[in-house]
């Protein structure tokens, strides 16, 4: 942690390009409805008290979480070597930047790569907080407890006599990304900004960055900048595992709002971006990149051919990934790398829109019926015209017609459609499709849970199907 600390620092020199640019300095106060609807979302806690805690303490607290479950972790891993200034790599297993290999793919018959770690939620989040920071624990806890109905034939499913089995039968099955202190923040800038994750990464960041990301006061908790760091790495290794293996999922990311220099909308670091960068990064592109963190670009996971130059983003979430699309403008080092196709409610946030290579805006109260077809037609004309040789899926549920931020009136069977479409339509093309679970609401975070568990059935479903694990 020392070591990319200090890396860090070092790329304060160049804060001159990665500042915010004259927009965000100038841009003008919001309206009356866009602060009212801004504060719905960022809702609810006291902002009275603010203390931004020290660089040192907070990286004293997240090792104190981590001391008594290091040990183990260390022994889980399929290598012995702890030296890391003698070999940067050592952090990856085969190439990927997992801490815990799960279920071996190719003798799991029953669902498909997914990717955990259980500190994405923590204790003590204020209950009246509009995100809701349990729901990644719940979600974990359907998919190990609940009974998925998507594993029963039609004849068992009506026979009360078969026993219903949740789909995944032990915490153990489920990779795991890097710790945050083994995670290589070389991984994360580009395209982060370094001064921007730097501030972050130090609680540094300013009482109206704070505000503008939603979490306010909570932004500079030990637990939040971790978690934060964790759930990027969680996408970067479901990416991984959907370059080798044809479909992985992920409990958590999605952070669409967020962009190089600030976070936006709950979102901080842009895990969507961070993989693209990663997976189309060919060396030579950075002139300042020293030989460790080149070491851990060159030996980076990116299928077998080692090369990708097209991702595409499709986004299913009802906001729209305005922060996703301001990467691959014409300015940005992803242009011609990263694409993306959103489809919306017109009406919510964010306001304004950015320029998505596809957007598919749609009005409030849109249905089943016309979602599906949305969907349908623009996925066939986007896939024939980017050719993409990954897709990174986000099956947002808040166009649930029940969610709290929603306003669009998907139902159960509409969301299940939606998500079976998409991943089938990838896994016939034969492209690499990582599954991020992106946004939902709901004051019930137990129902909330169910509901983002439903991607990871259906990715189930389809890896049972298809006998991916024969691929």
């Amino acid at each position: 942690m020392g070591s990319c600390l200090i890396y860090l620092l070092g790329c304060q020199a160049f804060r001159s390009c990665c500042r915010p640019s004259s927009k965000f300095m100038s841009r003008p106060k919001p309206g009356r409805a866009l602060r009212r609807q801004f504060l719905r979302m960022s809702e609810a806690h006291d902002d009275t008290f603010y203390l931004t805690p020290t660089l040192s303490r907070i990286q004293s607290e997240i090792k104190m979480r981590q001391i008594n479950d290091r040990d183990t972790e260390k022994a889980q891993r399929p290598f012995s070597s702890t030296t890391r200034n003698s070999d940067p790599t050592v952090v990856l297993v085969d190439g990927l930047a997992t801490s815990q290999l799960g279920l071996d793919p190719y003798r799991n018959t029953r669902h498909a790569p997914m990717v955990y770690h259980e500190n994405y939620s923590f204790d003590n989040w204020p209950s009246t907080h509009t995100f809701p920071m349990d729901k990644f624990r719940q979600t974990a806890y359907s998919l190990l407890h609940d009974p998925d109905t998507l594993l029963s034939s039609d004849e068992e499913e009506n026979n009360p006599n078969v026993k219903k089995e949740p789909l995944v039968l032990s915490s153990n099955h489920f990779y795991k990304p890097l710790s945050f202190t083994d995670f290589p923040k070389s991984y994360l800038s580009p395209p982060i900004c370094p001064h921007f994750l730097h501030s972050f990464l130090s609680a540094s960041l300013s009482r109206e960055e704070c505000r503008v990301i939603g979490f306010r006061d909570q932004t500079s908790r030990s637990e939040l900048i971790e978690r934060t760091v964790l759930e990027v790495a969680g996408t970067v290794l479901t990416a991984q595992l959907a370059m080798k293996y044809g479909l992985a999922s992920h409990l958590a990311g999605g952070t669409h709002h967020a962009e190089s220099a600030r976070g936006k909308g709950f979102t901080i670091l842009n895990d969507l971006a961070v993989v693209a960068r990663l997976m189309t990064w060919k060396e030579g592109e950075d002139a300042h990149t020293d030989f460790s963190d080149l070491e851990l670009l060159r030996g980076f996971y990116r299928g077998n051919d080692g090369r990708v130059d097209r991702v595409l983003v499709v986004d299913c979430d009802v906001h729209q990934g305005d922060g996703t699309a301001t990467f691959h403008s014409v300015t940005s080092t992803l242009y011609n790398k990263l694409f993306t196709l959103d489809i919306h409610a017109e009406s919510n946030y964010p306001h304004p829109k950015e320029k998505c290579t596809y957007d598919v805006p749609l009005p409030d109260n849109c249905n089943d019926q016309d979602y599906l077809s949305a969907l349908a037609k623009s996925l066939d004309k986007v896939i024939e015209e980017v050719e993409p040789q990954l897709v990174l899926y986000n099956a947002g549920v808040d166009p649930y017609q029940q969610d709290k931020l929603g306003r669009l009136s998907l139902s159960w069977e509409g969301l299940q459609h939606r998500d079976s479409y998409v991943i089938n339509k990838f896994v016939d093309e034969g492209i690499p499709i990582a599954v991020v679970v992106g946004g939902g609401y709901d004051v019930d975070v137990r129902q909330l849970g169910k509901r983002h568990s439903l991607v990871h059935r259906v990715c189930g479903k389809i890896w049972r199907k298809r006998q991916l694990w024969r691929c």
